[in-house]
């Protein structure tokens, strides 16, 4: 039997959808890895955008790239999550707060370790590109609150999902751009970066609330023994 559980991080509701997209946005991180392993320069996909120079992008514009990408640095980021984890708190949604924590800290380790895997470096002066952590970091922020806000009001299916992509779309080109912006990254990094977060936030919150209920239930068990 089982006992009394907080309301789920991943809405049942939303698990349609989410689950076969986060599957193709892993195939995507997948696919563009292995055609930029090793690559030190700019490929077709990315020329079919505009790539600025590092001084292309003038005042007011360079300020507003770069304070979206403080957003992405270590102390911007910390700063989100644990306004983030103390608003969970506040709302006692202990199970979102380590959603917050696990979802943008799993998120930011997969880009660090696909870095390290693919080898893609921009300038040629040994930065690693690909994917993009301050792009992965940023969306995957901002899905984990589209997916607490979906549970916390309720949204049905098509108006949750959309929500949650549109928050994760959102917030992915804003850091995206900063990064291409200021030269940081190129466009299939910022992509990639974008599909990684897309790929391991529902799987992390998936597991979260797998874990938890596991957790409950065993606690149920162990005072109902007790009770005999």
């Amino acid at each position: 039997m089982t006992g009394p559980s907080a309301p789920a991080v991943l809405p049942p509701s939303l698990r349609v959808w989410l689950g076969p997209i986060a599957a193709l946005a892993a195939l995507v991180v997948v696919v563009l890895g292995v055609l930029y392993a090793g690559d030190s320069e700019s490929g077709a996909v990315d020329r079919w955008f505009i790539q600025p120079t590092a001084d292309s992008v003038r005042p007011p514009w360079r300020y507003v790239a770069l304070a979206t990408d403080f957003l992405g640095e270590p102390v911007g980021a910390a700063t989100l999550v644990v306004a983030a984890v103390t608003g969970c708190l506040l709302l006692r949604r202990p199970r979102a707060a380590v959603l917050v924590v696990a979802g943008a800290g799993l998120t930011v380790g997969t880009t660090t370790l696909l870095k390290s895997l693919v080898g893609r470096t921009i300038h040629g002066d040994g930065n690693l590109s690909y994917p993009s952590g301050h792009t992965a970091f940023l969306t995957a922020f901002a899905l984990v609150v589209a997916l607490l806000a979906t549970g916390r009001l309720g949204l049905g299916r098509t108006a949750g999902t959309s929500l949650v992509l549109v928050a994760g779309l959102v917030a992915g080109a804003a850091m995206g751009w900063a990064q291409v912006a200021l030269g940081a990254h190129y466009p299939t990094d910022v992509l990639g970066g974008w599909c990684t977060a897309l790929a391991v936030v529902p799987a992390t919150a998936w597991l979260v609330d797998r874990t938890a209920d596991r957790l409950v239930d065993r606690m149920a068990d162990a005072g109902r023994g007790q009770a005999r």
